[in-house]
Protein backbone atom coordinates (compact mmCIF):
# COMPACT_ATOMS: atom_id res chain seq x y z
CA UNK A 1 0.00 0.00 0.00
CA UNK A 2 1.29 3.23 -0.90
CA UNK A 3 1.74 6.13 1.66
CA UNK A 4 -0.59 8.42 2.18
CA UNK A 5 0.00 12.03 1.10
CA UNK A 6 0.15 13.44 4.59
CA UNK A 7 2.95 10.98 5.33
CA UNK A 8 4.80 11.35 2.29
CA UNK A 9 8.77 12.25 2.88
CA UNK A 10 9.64 15.50 1.75
CA UNK A 11 10.95 16.77 -1.62
CA UNK A 12 13.66 19.51 -1.66
CA UNK A 13 12.24 22.70 -2.30
CA UNK A 14 13.83 24.34 -5.19
CA UNK A 15 17.40 25.59 -4.84
CA UNK A 16 18.58 22.42 -3.13
CA UNK A 17 18.11 22.06 0.91
CA UNK A 18 20.05 25.06 1.62
CA UNK A 19 20.83 26.42 5.10
CA UNK A 20 18.10 27.78 7.85
CA UNK A 21 16.77 30.77 6.61
CA UNK A 22 17.12 33.65 9.04
CA UNK A 23 14.07 35.11 10.78
CA UNK A 24 11.62 37.05 8.49
CA UNK A 25 12.12 40.68 9.43
CA UNK A 26 15.80 39.70 8.31
CA UNK A 27 16.70 39.58 4.26
CA UNK A 28 17.60 35.85 4.79
CA UNK A 29 13.86 34.40 4.45
CA UNK A 30 13.08 33.24 0.86
CA UNK A 31 9.42 33.41 1.04
CA UNK A 32 9.17 30.75 -2.36
CA UNK A 33 10.44 28.11 -0.22
CA UNK A 34 9.35 28.95 3.22
CA UNK A 35 6.18 30.41 4.27
CA UNK A 36 6.08 33.23 7.30
CA UNK A 37 2.64 31.54 8.30
CA UNK A 38 0.32 28.97 8.08
CA UNK A 39 -3.34 28.88 9.05
CA UNK A 40 -5.20 25.75 9.87
CA UNK A 41 -8.80 26.06 9.83
CA UNK A 42 -9.54 23.41 11.91
CA UNK A 43 -12.79 23.39 12.11
CA UNK A 44 -15.54 25.75 10.28
CA UNK A 45 -18.12 25.01 13.20
CA UNK A 46 -18.95 28.55 15.58
CA UNK A 47 -21.78 29.23 17.57
CA UNK A 48 -21.78 32.46 16.41
CA UNK A 49 -23.15 34.07 13.15
CA UNK A 50 -20.85 36.79 12.73
CA UNK A 51 -21.77 40.16 9.45
CA UNK A 52 -18.03 39.89 8.39
CA UNK A 53 -17.45 35.89 8.48
CA UNK A 54 -15.12 35.00 5.71
CA UNK A 55 -15.73 31.07 6.34
CA UNK A 56 -19.70 31.85 6.75
CA UNK A 57 -19.44 29.46 9.78
CA UNK A 58 -21.88 26.87 10.11
CA UNK A 59 -22.84 25.53 13.86
CA UNK A 60 -22.02 21.99 13.48
CA UNK A 61 -19.01 20.43 12.58
CA UNK A 62 -18.58 19.09 8.97
CA UNK A 63 -18.08 15.39 8.75
CA UNK A 64 -15.17 15.41 6.53
CA UNK A 65 -13.16 17.52 8.46
CA UNK A 66 -9.56 16.32 8.99
CA UNK A 67 -9.24 13.84 11.23
CA UNK A 68 -7.03 13.93 14.53
CA UNK A 69 -4.53 11.27 12.65
CA UNK A 70 -5.07 13.66 9.35
CA UNK A 71 -4.13 16.79 11.53
CA UNK A 72 -0.85 15.62 12.79
CA UNK A 73 0.11 14.20 9.86
CA UNK A 74 -0.08 17.86 8.37
CA UNK A 75 1.42 19.23 11.39
CA UNK A 76 4.57 17.33 10.31
CA UNK A 77 4.07 18.73 6.81
CA UNK A 78 4.12 21.82 8.40
CA UNK A 79 6.93 21.52 10.80
CA UNK A 80 9.15 20.49 7.59
CA UNK A 81 8.08 23.56 6.44
CA UNK A 82 8.84 25.21 9.12
CA UNK A 83 7.27 28.46 9.20
CA UNK A 84 7.50 31.49 12.10
CA UNK A 85 4.05 30.81 12.97
CA UNK A 86 0.96 27.92 13.07
CA UNK A 87 -2.02 30.05 13.74
CA UNK A 88 -5.25 27.35 14.38
CA UNK A 89 -8.37 29.11 13.95
CA UNK A 90 -11.91 28.55 12.46
CA UNK A 91 -14.60 28.42 12.69
CA UNK A 92 -14.31 28.30 16.71
CA UNK A 93 -11.24 25.77 17.51
CA UNK A 94 -12.38 25.13 20.52
CA UNK A 95 -15.57 23.14 18.66
CA UNK A 96 -12.95 21.07 18.37
CA UNK A 97 -12.28 18.02 20.88
CA UNK A 98 -8.99 17.34 20.39
CA UNK A 99 -7.41 21.25 20.14
CA UNK A 100 -5.39 20.84 22.69
CA UNK A 101 -3.76 17.27 21.64
CA UNK A 102 -2.96 19.13 18.17
CA UNK A 103 -1.42 22.18 20.08
CA UNK A 104 0.37 19.86 22.26
CA UNK A 105 2.09 17.95 18.99
CA UNK A 106 2.55 20.86 17.20
CA UNK A 107 4.68 21.97 20.19
CA UNK A 108 6.55 18.64 20.08
CA UNK A 109 7.40 19.49 16.28
CA UNK A 110 9.12 22.64 17.63
CA UNK A 111 6.51 24.98 15.59
CA UNK A 112 5.22 28.31 17.64
CA UNK A 113 1.51 27.93 17.77
CA UNK A 114 -1.25 30.37 18.09
CA UNK A 115 -5.22 29.88 18.20
CA UNK A 116 -8.05 32.13 17.87
CA UNK A 117 -10.69 31.08 19.98
CA UNK A 118 -14.10 32.50 19.49
CA UNK A 119 -16.02 34.95 21.95
CA UNK A 120 -18.31 32.23 23.10
CA UNK A 121 -19.55 29.97 26.30
CA UNK A 122 -16.76 27.22 25.29
CA UNK A 123 -13.91 29.92 25.86
CA UNK A 124 -14.19 29.65 30.02
CA UNK A 125 -11.22 29.93 32.31
CA UNK A 126 -10.45 26.31 32.02
CA UNK A 127 -10.34 26.72 28.35
CA UNK A 128 -7.05 29.16 28.80
CA UNK A 129 -5.55 26.77 31.44
CA UNK A 130 -6.03 24.32 28.98
CA UNK A 131 -4.32 26.54 26.40
CA UNK A 132 -1.41 27.38 28.64
CA UNK A 133 -0.40 23.90 29.14
CA UNK A 134 -0.46 22.67 26.03
CA UNK A 135 1.88 25.01 24.88
CA UNK A 136 0.12 27.46 23.10
CA UNK A 137 2.46 30.67 22.35
CA UNK A 138 -0.26 33.12 21.87
CA UNK A 139 -4.04 33.33 21.25
CA UNK A 140 -6.34 36.22 19.55
CA UNK A 141 -9.44 37.62 20.19
CA UNK A 142 -11.63 39.13 18.50
CA UNK A 143 -13.86 42.83 19.17
CA UNK A 144 -15.09 44.57 16.28
CA UNK A 145 -16.65 47.80 18.99
CA UNK A 146 -15.92 48.87 22.03
CA UNK A 147 -18.51 47.81 23.64
CA UNK A 148 -21.51 45.31 24.01
CA UNK A 149 -23.63 47.52 21.81
CA UNK A 150 -20.78 47.66 18.73
CA UNK A 151 -19.51 44.72 19.30
CA UNK A 152 -22.71 42.15 19.94
CA UNK A 153 -24.42 43.64 17.26
CA UNK A 154 -21.27 42.86 14.33
CA UNK A 155 -21.21 39.30 15.79
CA UNK A 156 -25.03 38.61 15.74
CA UNK A 157 -25.05 37.50 19.01
CA UNK A 158 -25.73 38.87 22.57
CA UNK A 159 -23.22 38.63 25.26
CA UNK A 160 -20.28 37.94 23.25
CA UNK A 161 -18.69 41.24 23.77
CA UNK A 162 -18.83 40.27 27.61
CA UNK A 163 -17.74 36.87 27.03
CA UNK A 164 -14.80 37.57 24.56
CA UNK A 165 -13.51 39.82 27.50
CA UNK A 166 -13.53 37.64 30.35
CA UNK A 167 -11.53 35.27 28.21
CA UNK A 168 -8.95 37.49 27.78
CA UNK A 169 -8.88 38.26 31.59
CA UNK A 170 -8.41 34.58 32.11
CA UNK A 171 -5.64 34.61 29.52
CA UNK A 172 -4.29 37.11 31.25
CA UNK A 173 -4.88 35.18 34.26
CA UNK A 174 -3.44 31.91 32.83
CA UNK A 175 -0.14 33.66 31.11
CA UNK A 176 -0.56 33.52 27.73
CA UNK A 177 0.14 36.53 25.51
CA UNK A 178 -2.96 37.01 23.25
CA UNK A 179 -3.45 39.98 20.55
CA UNK A 180 -6.87 41.54 19.27
CA UNK A 181 -8.54 41.27 16.17
CA UNK A 182 -10.51 44.23 14.49
CA UNK A 183 -12.19 44.16 10.99
CA UNK A 184 -12.45 47.53 9.35
CA UNK A 185 -15.11 48.28 7.25
CA UNK A 186 -17.64 51.39 7.37
CA UNK A 187 -19.56 49.88 10.48
CA UNK A 188 -16.39 50.09 12.67
CA UNK A 189 -14.11 52.54 11.48
CA UNK A 190 -15.99 55.66 13.27
CA UNK A 191 -15.39 53.19 16.54
CA UNK A 192 -11.13 52.47 15.95
CA UNK A 193 -10.52 55.23 18.36
CA UNK A 194 -12.09 53.94 21.56
CA UNK A 195 -11.13 50.43 20.19
CA UNK A 196 -7.51 51.48 20.30
CA UNK A 197 -8.00 52.97 23.94
CA UNK A 198 -9.19 49.63 24.74
CA UNK A 199 -6.77 47.24 23.54
CA UNK A 200 -4.48 49.12 25.05
CA UNK A 201 -6.50 48.78 28.72
CA UNK A 202 -6.22 45.18 28.31
CA UNK A 203 -2.78 44.89 27.50
CA UNK A 204 -2.66 43.29 23.95
CA UNK A 205 0.74 42.50 22.54
CA UNK A 206 -0.93 43.48 19.67
CA UNK A 207 -3.73 44.91 17.29
CA UNK A 208 -4.08 43.12 13.74
CA UNK A 209 -6.56 44.68 11.78
CA UNK A 210 -8.34 42.98 9.13
CA UNK A 211 -9.27 45.29 5.92
CA UNK A 212 -12.54 43.88 4.87
CA UNK A 213 -12.64 41.64 2.02
CA UNK A 214 -15.72 41.13 0.36
CA UNK A 215 -15.85 37.31 0.30
CA UNK A 216 -18.02 34.65 2.78
CA UNK A 217 -20.55 36.74 4.74
CA UNK A 218 -18.33 39.62 4.05
CA UNK A 219 -20.19 40.87 1.24
CA UNK A 220 -22.86 42.25 3.42
CA UNK A 221 -20.34 44.57 4.77
CA UNK A 222 -19.73 48.20 3.42
CA UNK A 223 -15.82 48.62 2.67
CA UNK A 224 -14.15 52.22 3.03
CA UNK A 225 -13.50 53.89 0.30
CA UNK A 226 -9.83 54.13 -1.48
CA UNK A 227 -9.64 58.02 -0.07
CA UNK A 228 -11.08 56.58 3.39
CA UNK A 229 -8.61 54.02 3.38
CA UNK A 230 -5.56 55.75 2.95
CA UNK A 231 -6.59 58.38 5.44
CA UNK A 232 -6.99 54.95 7.69
CA UNK A 233 -3.68 53.39 7.26
CA UNK A 234 -1.92 57.22 7.88
CA UNK A 235 -4.11 57.03 11.12
CA UNK A 236 -2.35 53.89 11.50
CA UNK A 237 1.09 54.56 11.46
CA UNK A 238 0.34 57.53 13.49
CA UNK A 239 -0.88 55.30 16.74
CA UNK A 240 2.02 52.60 15.36
CA UNK A 241 4.44 55.50 16.42
CA UNK A 242 3.19 55.54 19.98
CA UNK A 243 1.13 52.52 20.74
CA UNK A 244 2.49 50.67 23.74
CA UNK A 245 1.12 47.38 21.63
CA UNK A 246 2.24 46.27 18.00
CA UNK A 247 -0.06 47.10 14.97
CA UNK A 248 -0.27 45.56 12.16
CA UNK A 249 -2.84 44.88 9.27
CA UNK A 250 -4.32 41.86 7.31
CA UNK A 251 -5.09 41.68 3.42
CA UNK A 252 -3.88 45.83 3.91
CA UNK A 253 -0.70 45.24 2.29
CA UNK A 254 -0.60 48.75 1.62
CA UNK A 255 0.10 49.49 5.84
CA UNK A 256 3.87 48.80 4.58
CA UNK A 257 3.86 50.97 2.18
CA UNK A 258 2.89 53.87 3.97
CA UNK A 259 5.11 53.22 6.89
CA UNK A 260 8.06 53.16 4.37
CA UNK A 261 6.78 56.67 2.65
CA UNK A 262 6.56 58.01 6.11
CA UNK A 263 10.24 56.86 7.08
CA UNK A 264 11.54 58.16 3.68
CA UNK A 265 12.46 54.48 3.02
CA UNK A 266 13.79 53.84 -0.78
CA UNK A 267 11.14 50.81 -2.34
CA UNK A 268 14.26 49.49 -4.19
CA UNK A 269 16.03 48.06 -0.23
CA UNK A 270 12.81 47.13 1.13
CA UNK A 271 12.34 43.34 1.41
CA UNK A 272 9.73 41.37 -0.06
CA UNK A 273 6.40 41.34 1.80
CA UNK A 274 4.10 38.67 3.05
CA UNK A 275 0.78 38.57 1.04
CA UNK A 276 -1.62 35.62 0.10
CA UNK A 277 0.65 32.48 -0.96
CA UNK A 278 3.97 34.30 -0.86
CA UNK A 279 5.04 33.41 2.94
CA UNK A 280 1.27 32.85 3.78
CA UNK A 281 -0.66 29.63 2.97
CA UNK A 282 -4.29 28.60 4.14
CA UNK A 283 -5.89 24.92 4.58
CA UNK A 284 -8.96 24.42 4.52
CA UNK A 285 -10.96 22.44 7.66
CA UNK A 286 -11.63 19.73 5.02
CA UNK A 287 -7.96 19.93 3.36
CA UNK A 288 -7.96 22.27 0.75
CA UNK A 289 -5.22 24.55 0.08
CA UNK A 290 -5.47 28.35 -0.79
CA UNK A 291 -3.05 31.49 -0.80
CA UNK A 292 -5.09 32.81 1.66
CA UNK A 293 -8.58 32.18 3.67
CA UNK A 294 -9.88 35.24 2.06
CA UNK A 295 -8.28 34.09 -1.25
CA UNK A 296 -10.52 31.46 -2.41
CA UNK A 297 -9.03 29.41 -5.05
CA UNK A 298 -7.97 26.34 -4.60
CA UNK A 299 -3.98 25.46 -5.08
CA UNK A 300 -3.88 21.74 -4.06
CA UNK A 301 -5.77 19.32 -1.11
CA UNK A 302 -3.53 18.16 1.96
CA UNK A 303 -5.45 14.39 1.56
CA UNK A 304 -3.52 14.24 -2.12
CA UNK A 305 -0.24 15.98 -1.65
CA UNK A 306 2.31 16.82 0.93
CA UNK A 307 1.76 20.63 2.11
CA UNK A 308 5.23 21.73 1.42
CA UNK A 309 4.82 20.10 -2.55
CA UNK A 310 1.34 22.73 -2.70
CA UNK A 311 3.52 25.75 -1.26
CA UNK A 312 6.62 24.87 -3.63
CA UNK A 313 4.66 23.88 -7.09
CA UNK A 314 1.69 25.55 -7.33
CA UNK A 315 1.70 27.68 -10.77
CA UNK A 316 -0.89 30.18 -9.04
CA UNK A 317 1.21 30.40 -5.88
CA UNK A 318 4.55 30.93 -8.26
CA UNK A 319 2.39 33.56 -9.79
CA UNK A 320 1.57 35.03 -6.57
CA UNK A 321 5.05 35.45 -5.88
CA UNK A 322 5.94 37.15 -9.18
CA UNK A 323 5.48 40.82 -8.73
CA UNK A 324 6.58 41.17 -12.33
CA UNK A 325 2.73 39.64 -13.14
CA UNK A 326 0.74 42.24 -11.10
CA UNK A 327 -1.28 44.26 -13.06
CA UNK A 328 -2.49 47.83 -13.55
CA UNK A 329 -1.13 50.26 -10.81
CA UNK A 330 -0.04 47.46 -8.66
CA UNK A 331 2.18 46.21 -11.53
CA UNK A 332 3.37 49.57 -12.02
CA UNK A 333 4.08 50.12 -8.14
CA UNK A 334 7.74 50.65 -7.09
CA UNK A 335 6.39 48.90 -3.76
CA UNK A 336 5.09 45.81 -5.73
CA UNK A 337 7.25 43.38 -4.10
CA UNK A 338 6.92 44.93 -0.65
CA UNK A 339 3.29 45.68 -0.84
CA UNK A 340 1.63 44.27 -4.09
CA UNK A 341 -1.59 45.27 -3.32
CA UNK A 342 -4.40 42.63 -1.20
CA UNK A 343 -4.46 39.57 -3.43
CA UNK A 344 -7.40 38.87 -2.40
CA UNK A 345 -9.41 42.02 -2.41
CA UNK A 346 -8.57 41.89 -6.43
CA UNK A 347 -9.80 38.39 -6.83
CA UNK A 348 -12.92 39.12 -4.99
CA UNK A 349 -13.90 42.28 -6.77
CA UNK A 350 -12.23 41.37 -10.10
CA UNK A 351 -11.91 37.87 -10.54
CA UNK A 352 -8.37 38.43 -11.15
CA UNK A 353 -6.10 37.51 -8.65
CA UNK A 354 -3.38 39.37 -10.24
CA UNK A 355 -5.84 42.60 -11.06
CA UNK A 356 -4.66 46.06 -8.95
CA UNK A 357 -6.08 46.47 -5.75
CA UNK A 358 -9.25 48.12 -6.07
CA UNK A 359 -9.01 49.85 -2.17
CA UNK A 360 -5.67 51.31 -2.45
CA UNK A 361 -5.62 55.09 -3.15
CA UNK A 362 -2.04 56.11 -4.06
CA UNK A 363 -1.30 56.91 -7.41
CA UNK A 364 2.23 55.35 -8.48
CA UNK A 365 4.44 58.45 -9.71
CA UNK A 366 4.78 58.13 -13.87
CA UNK A 367 7.63 56.05 -15.01
CA UNK A 368 10.50 58.77 -16.14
Amino acid sequence: MSAHPLRSAPSIPPGGAGQPARHPHGQGWDLATRPVIVIWEVTNACALACVHCRASAEPLRHPEELTTEEGFALIDSVARLNPALLILTGGDPLMRDDLFDLIAYAKSRGLRVSAAPAGTARATPEAMRRFREAGVDSLSFSLDGPDEVIHDGFRRVRGTFRRTLKAIEAAREAGVPFQINTTVCRTTRPHLDRLAELVQILDAVQWDLFILVPTGRGRELEPLGPQEYEAFLHWLAQLAEKAPFRVKTTEGPQFRRVLAQRRGQDPETLRPGVNAGKGNIFISHRGQVYPSGFLPLEVGHVRQDPLEKIYWESPILQALRDPAQLKGRCGRCPYKDHCGGSRSRAYAVTGDYLAEDPLCGWEPPAAS
